[in-house]
């Protein structure tokens, strides 16, 4: 490809880089105020759903991890006997809705 074709690829680009940030600042002033617009009281009307929200889930691989860190300081034998507790052979097998039961046995040990 010649210089010159690729300078004409660049400028094409560019002119759809304005065009579209001209569409963004365009919707944007169309649509009503923004956060920052909002009086405090809405604004603090809001931050108290924030708080509401459930608990952030347990994932499998925190689970792993607990466990992992008791099957080293030698609690294989529990580590297993809680996973076979819940129907699985391994922890992958457990039901994702188990997990927080899961990491209670295991704080016990």
């Amino acid at each position: 490809m010649s210089r010159i074709k690729l300078l004409l690829d660049v400028v094409s680009d560019m002119r759809s880089l304005a065009d579209s940030i001209q569409a963004v600042c365009d919707a944007m002033a169309s649509d009503g105020p923004t956060d920052t617009e909002k009086p405090q009281e809405e604004q603090q009307k809001k931050a108290p759903k924030a708080k509401t929200e459930k608990a952030p889930e347990i994932t499998l691989e925190k689970v792993r991890g607990v466990l992992a860190d008791k099957s080293r300081s030698g609690h294989t034998a529990e580590v297993r006997a809680i996973i076979q507790k819940y129907g699985a052979d391994r922890l992958s097998d457990i039901d994702p809705k188990d997990y927080p039961a899961v990491l209670k046995e295991a704080e016990v040990l």
